[in-house]
């Protein structure tokens, strides 16, 4: 299984930009996926999931301007951002669990509850003021 992202780029605040996760060699029936962000000095972050029952959380500091949707037909994960701020720069991580067993579990505040078994290399994201 191999997570591949792209859609990274620079933007001014206020911008959108739509990041994509395509993934190769699983079948997207049973899932959990998710969004995680790397910034310099800081932890990594958990920002949206999504399971296969359609369950999505999102963490407090992007909801409402963060979108995570999966499209089943092409095996891709989207993150849409809108009104960026300059803390939502980093570099963005989609990871993915395609186990049915256990059954996936998503919680509001902690995302996949199962944890991740793939990981893909990342996009960067720059939001300048």
């Amino acid at each position: 299984v191999s997570l591949v992202e792209s859609g990274g780029g620079s933007v001014q605040v206020g911008g959108s930009l739509r990041l994509s996760c395509r993934t190769f060699g699983a079948s997207a029936n049973t899932y959990c996926m998710g969004w995680f962000r790397l910034a310099p000095g800081r932890q990594r972050e958990g920002v949206a999931s999504i399971d296969s029952e359609g369950r999505t959380s999102y963490a407090n500091a992007v909801k409402d301007r963060f979108t995570i949707t999966m499209d089943t037909a092409d095996n891709t994960l989207y993150l849409e951002m809108n009104s960026l701020k300059p803390e939502d720069t980093a570099k963005y991580y989609c990871a993915a669990d395609f186990r049915r067993f256990p059954p996936p579990r998503i919680d509001s505040a902690s995302g996949c509850l199962n944890g991740f078994l793939h990981w893909g290399q990342g996009t960067q994201v720059n939001v300048s003021s």
